[in-house]
């Protein structure tokens, strides 16, 4: 693994050391005050960029995706509630996905995604008790690809305790992550200020850069998030 990743900056080989305990503790508590966390260069450069390569090898084979949807991922809207009610608030989405079968089994993500000590160091930071390897063919590692004009709407996350990210391709321009943190709750839906967010207030929104090679968990099942359009 120190051929994929920067085990000298992140010592997930190391979970005894003072080092990642340390290191668990700030993410952790950047995760429970922000919302989201990001650790910059996870992925080693040269690994990256193999990645990249493997992935255009098979992008002809992605799945486009376009929809019309709410923030709650719905594609119709409710004739008995408010044209500004959350739920009728409808957003273009579009992207391509590449599942887990279209990946080369040589893929680094997907050596990572079974090493053993990378599932624990996520389960540490996420304050998960324990995480499982999913058994789905598709699912394990899935490749997002935005091209120019793509985006994400506004969106949350279902009930996810978590959601996590590696870039391994960073835009030109566009493609900006942007959250409104804990916009909702489990008692509250917040309806008016959701309303707010989805008709062009973004007072509450903050935005997030992301670099090649980052790895970022976030929490999006409260928090309303979305990619802005690549440019």
């Amino acid at each position: 693994m120190q051929h994929i990743i920067d085990l000298e900056t992140y010592p997930l080989d190391k979970p005894d050391s003072d080092r990642y305990r340390t290191m668990v503790k700030d993410l952790a508590e950047q995760l429970d005050t922000k919302q989201v966390c990001m650790l910059p260069g996870f992925l080693r450069d040269n690994i990256r960029r193999d990645e990249i390569a493997r992935v255009m090898a098979v992008l002809p084979r992605a799945n486009p995706a376009r929809s019309h949807r709410n923030v709650y991922l719905e594609r119709s809207m409710n004739p008995d509630l408010a044209d500004d009610h959350p739920t009728n608030i409808l957003a273009e989405a579009s992207y391509k996905m590449l599942g887990a079968h279209l990946l080369p089994e040589d893929s680094a993500m997907k050596a990572l995604y079974q090493w053993d000590p990378f599932r624990q160091f996520v389960a540490d930071v996420t304050g998960s008790q324990e995480l499982y390897p999913s058994e789905d063919p598709y699912q394990p590692v899935n490749v997002l690809c935005h091209e120019p004009g793509d985006k994400s709407a506004w969106h949350f996350d279902s009930t996810n305790a978590f959601t996590m990210t590696l870039t391994l391709q960073s835009p030109e321009a566009g493609g900006v992550f942007e959250m409104s943190p804990n916009i909702r709750s489990a008692d509250d839906p917040n309806h008016a200020e959701l309303s707010k967010l989805l008709k062009g207030d973004h007072s509450t929104v903050k935005r997030f850069e992301r670099e090649d090679g980052a790895l970022m968990m976030f929490r999006g099942c409260h928090s309303a998030h979305r990619v802005t359009e690549v440019e």
